[in-house]
């Protein structure tokens, strides 16, 4: 996976005007994944997702300048608008879009690529109280459905989908779907279906199951191993009249030589 430190990413988050400068490419990347926006002056005035990520370039900026309580209180601001919280320490790449949005939050040490999707209730959430890295890093093109957690320093690889509700506890490999509390893949997704766009991160048609399909094949397996069971009981029950035969008449053929 790509390195998504924010040194790489410094100037488009941090330096001089980078902060406002790809404006048209933020409101670009939202009308190619949401059809219901109609124009960059709706999306502007009307998604509360981009007025958070703009909020959080400020807060960022200020961050780096060592003014953290500014950047706090910008952070605030935004989450008082929009019901978005995004610490102003989060690393976010280019095209970063949070659909709907409300009840988000995206922790201090969190790293987000590019091209990265977040739907409303999501968390990007640490599990330690020691300082340093605590928060996730997401690559390139994820998209993390409804009311999906994810916990800890953990990595979730390029094009990997998040699916609705899921709790996510370790790495993620790139490409994968992810399902179900705690998270497990689901059917492999090839190179090609990697770039589609899955919405809510949750594979809709013939979805299956992990679990269901271990507990399937453990049923196929018990059932076998009975047939087999009862054919072997069976065997054991019936006489070999077969073999007796022969035994019986050696023992009258001797009986009449001896007569």
């Amino acid at each position: 996976m790509k390195d998504h430190s924010s040194s790489k990413r410094a100037d488009y988050t941090t330096a001089g005007d980078g902060v406002f400068k790809h404006l048209r490419e933020e409101i670009d990347g939202i009308l190619a994944r949401d059809p219901a926006a109609r124009s960059r002056l709706e999306v502007a005035l009307c998604y509360p997702g981009f007025h958070a990520i703009l909020l959080h370039r400020l807060a960022r900026r200020c961050h780096d300048a060592e003014w953290r309580l500014s950047a706090r209180l910008i952070s605030h601001l935004a989450r008082a608008l929009t019901g978005i919280e995004i610490h102003p320490g989060a690393t976010i790449g280019r095209r970063f879009f949070i659909d709907h949005g409300m009840g988000v939050v995206i922790g201090e040490t969190a790293d987000i690529g590019d091209d990265v999707m977040l739907y409303h209730g999501v968390t990007l959430g640490g599990t330690s109280l020691e300082h340093g890295k605590r928060h996730p890093t997401l690559g390139d093109g994820v998209i993390v459905g409804a009311g999906a957690k994810i916990l800890g320093a953990i990595t979730i690889g390029d094009g990997a989908r998040i699916g609705a509700n899921a709790v996510v506890v370790a790495d993620v490999a790139p490409g994968t779907a992810m399902v179900g509390i705690p998270a497990k893949p689901v059917t492999p997704r090839s190179p090609a279906d990697t770039q589609t766009f899955l919405p809510y991160g949750t594979p809709c048609g013939d979805l299956p199951d992990p679990v269901a399909r271990a507990l399937s094949g453990l049923l196929d397996q018990m059932t076998a191993l009975q047939a087999r069971v009862t054919e072997l009981e069976d065997a054991a029950l019936t006489p070999n009249t077969s073999a007796s035969a022969p035994r019986n008449g050696g023992i009258r053929d001797v009986q009449g030589d001896m007569r």
